[in-house]
């Protein structure tokens, strides 16, 4: 039998894994997890909610319910409930890596496709993580940095026209104004200001300083009208299914590639969050706690579409909180879980949030859209170059791009494969991993 042990704890680690702070110590580290997540949190159901056009208040419910859903994906990770969660401090909230599939899905089926879609393909990321040693041969590190680096570049052209003020701008014929891209650039320059700084709260909320000073100067320039909303008060009651549900085939497998890439990166986030805390990063602990985190991961963002809400996914900036805090108590996550859930039961932090004009939106989303982008061209770069690598690189990025760029060379298909193979990530993730599967080169 393997022989387990802890790891040593980290150097700069104050609370281990499951020591209990003092109050007023857990309450501050986790506000300080929830500044950086925050942002993260609510950005892509205003992203969502903005390419679908939908109303204020819909906007506005989709926001709070992101926040109530990941307070509790947040719990069941960080409590370990039977099989479900890791029990680390692992903090979830909705993710970037499907926004493009679900924007394909909601414009061509409306909201109950979307979440329809949503709990069908989470049950592939549920059945990964009881097979997790098998996916792990075939999405490899390669197919893994080519899905997210065309997941980054397909989310560019969402983010640039927001930047342009998105489709309300378009209507009225203000689209690309000095006054939007003006902004635009304004809250772009000002969170990269605020990112170099050497002061790591300055540079935590890099994102949060950029979005509210630019929030403030567009409320003065007359582009936030608080009268479109009829009550900020009251308390959200989450209603399940409230949009209705309904299933689209190609809504799913688009969704279901999504799922097989968030698993692994799943695992490589609990990893480094298991390192950090001083805990064994190999063995039978690992393994279930990896298994039991991966599932969560696909429990949660199925429990999060029965609330309305979108994917959840394990976030990796909290792991460089805990070593900026030196805390990697569970507890912590307790909190943070309620702050969320409290948040996302008051309406006016999500009617605020939808009123944010496009353009501010656009200038934070184009920075972390490309950092998305980058992270994938990392992820490659770590791997050998050689020519089986360079040959699946190019045929994935030249097909991902090509529907991306050109989406009318899919016309003449019957409309299920059209419906498919819409989406850059779709295409480029299938052709990466079946390319890297039947390429094989002697060297």
């Amino acid at each position: 039998m393997e022989k387990e042990q802890s790891m040593p704890r980290s150097a700069g680690l104050i609370y281990g894994l499951n020591d209990r702070p003092p109050l007023k110590e857990t309450i501050f580290a986790a506000l300080q997890h929830l500044l950086a997540i925050f942002v993260a949190i609510i950005t892509p159901p205003l992203i969502i909610a903005g390419a679908l056009n939908l109303d204020i208040e819909t906007t506005g419910f989709l926001v709070s319910m992101a926040l109530f859903a990941s307070g509790i994906s947040t719990f069941i990770q960080c409590k370990k409930l039977g099989p479900v969660g890791c029990g680390l401090l692992c903090v979830q909230g909705t993710s970037f890596s499907f926004i493009g599939p679900i924007i394909s899905a909601g414009l061509t089926g409306g909201l109950s496709s979307i979440f329809g879609a949503c709990i069908a393909a989470s049950s592939v990321e549920m059945l990964i993580s009881r097979v997790l040693k098998y996916t792990r041969k075939i999405i490899t590190p390669l197919v893994s940095g080519i899905v997210v680096t065309l997941i980054g570049l397909s989310l560019i052209k969402v983010g640039i026209s927001a930047c342009g003020g998105g489709a309300a701008a378009q209507a009225d014929g203000t689209f690309g104004s000095l006054r939007n891209i003006g902004l635009s650039v304004f809250v772009l320059i000002l969170i990269i200001f605020f990112n170099r700084s050497s002061n790591r709260y300055l540079r935590m909320s890099s994102i949060v300083i950029g979005l509210a000073v630019g929030y403030v100067i567009a409320y003065f320039f007359g582009m936030v009208d608080f009268s479109s909303v009829r009550d900020f008060g009251g308390v959200n009651i989450p209603v399940p299914f409230r949009y209705g549900i309904s299933f689209d085939v190609s809504a799913i497998v688009a969704l279901a590639l999504i799922y097989l890439i968030t698993a692994i990166e799943a695992y490589g986030d609990i990893t480094a969050n298991s390192l950090i805390s001083g805990e064994p990063v190999e063995g039978e602990t690992f393994v279930k706690r990896a298994s039991g985190g991966i599932f969560a991961d696909g429990f949660n963002s199925m429990l999060a579409a029965c609330l309305n809400s979108f994917p959840n996914s394990i976030f990796a900036q909290n792991n460089g909180m805990i070593q900026l805090t030196g805390v990697a108590s569970r507890y912590v996550g307790y909190f943070i879980a309620g702050f969320l859930v409290l948040l996302g039961l008051f309406p006016a932090v999500g009617l605020i949030f939808s009123l944010m004009p496009e353009p501010v939106l656009g200038g934070a989303t184009l920075l972390m859209f490309g950092t998305v982008a980058t992270a994938g061209i990392r992820i490659i770069s770590s791997q050998q170059i050689d020519r089986k690598a360079t040959l699946v690189m190019a045929v994935s990025f030249s097909l991902g791009l090509s529907v991306e760029l050109v989406p009318e060379v899919l016309s003449q298909l019957p409309e299920v494969l059209r419906n498919i193979f819409s989406s850059g990530i779709t295409t480029g993730g299938l052709t990466a991993i079946l390319a890297n599967a039947l390429i094989n080169i002697k060297e």
